[in-house]
């Protein structure tokens, strides 16, 4: 299935998550009349999800934590995709499994290659876009660069002395690099008042998440409840999502690994459709009877051949 067609239909699927998603993608004045300011809580996974750190470190200066802690928090308590750490956990763990292959750890470990979790998708906090080239106390001139569909229009990142935070958070399908996602969220120090009530900055567990600033100091509330407000809007459009992304994605090439036959049928009968040589990149459709696979080579052709003259491509 392409992948066009899987996301298309993920438009008009039901949203399957534990608040509606009218609710989700209420502003932040919207909300503010509620006096809603709570991360989301799904009903079922969508997927794993990778969270990866800002390219430009503009967070430090002001007495912030990596954004990435931030919303790894989000992810975590929202319980709508699987975290899976390739940061500072994957380097920890690199270094365990490194002594494993030198035969330093116990008989029993179970620890090997293939059990690594794969992320279905990689989740990039960061800023909208502002002009380098303007004045005050704002930040963020050139980070994350241009949105699209904006065009040419300025926009803003973090304004320290008005206390107004405008982000951005991308979404890409690891498995077709698609871009499947992009939400700005706002907030300004006016929300503060109104989100204290809800719970988010009374719980304080960002500082221990690793995300320190954003519970204890105004700037850092503003952004925490920009980067909620995004990641609200970013749940409800992911909410359509397959369940299983692995097996709705395209399915990864092969390349023969042995001379071979594409045949028109799965029997072998009816003629052959061309000879493979080694180092032949094909594509499986997904069709499969017994050890024959139907595949689409590079110029078009389609046709059936043995699992047994190929392998993964690299």
């Amino acid at each position: 299935m392409k992948s066009s067609s899987i996301f298309g239909a993920a438009i008009v699927a039901a949203v399957t998550v534990g608040v509606s998603a009218a609710a989700f993608a209420e502003s932040a004045q919207e909300e503010r009349s509620k006096g809603e300011a709570e991360i989301p809580v799904c009903q079922k996974k969508l997927g794993s999800m990778a969270v990866k750190e800002p390219e430009q470190n503009w967070w430090s200066e002001y007495g912030l934590g990596s954004p990435e802690a931030l919303l790894k928090v989000f992810v975590q308590r929202s319980h709508c995709f699987t975290l899976v750490d390739r940061g500072k956990g994957l380097a920890a763990a690199e270094q365990e499994r490194a002594l494993a292959s030198g035969g330093e750890l116990r008989a029993g470990s179970n620890m090997g290659k293939g059990q690594i979790k794969a992320a279905d998708y990689v989740l990039v906090p960061d800023l909208v876009s502002k002009n380098g080239h303007a004045g005050g106390n704002t930040i963020g001139g050139a980070l994350g660069g241009w949105l699209p569909g904006v065009a040419g229009a300025v926009l803003g990142g973090i304004d320290i002395k008005k206390k107004t935070a405008d982000v951005v958070l991308t979404v890409t399908d690891v498995r077709s690099l698609e871009q499947v996602a992009m939400e700005e969220g706002h907030a300004d120090k006016t929300d503060i008042g109104w989100a204290g009530g809800g719970g988010l900055f009374s719980w304080g567990g960002f500082g221990a998440a690793g995300a320190t600033g954003y519970n204890d100091t105004e700037i850092g509330q503003v952004i925490t409840l920009a980067y909620l407000d995004a990641y609200k809007k970013l749940v409800t459009e992911l909410g359509g999502l397959p369940s299983n992304a692995s097996a709705a994605s395209s399915q990864q090439a092969v390349v023969m690994n042995k001379p071979g036959r594409m045949y028109k049928n799965a029997d072998q009968k009816g003629g052959i459709v061309r000879s493979l040589d080694v180092g032949t990149m094909l594509y499986p459709t997904g069709n499969k009877q017994d050890a024959m696979w139907e595949v689409q080579d590079e110029l078009g052709h389609t046709g059936w051949v043995s699992s047994f003259t190929f392998e993964l491509a690299k």
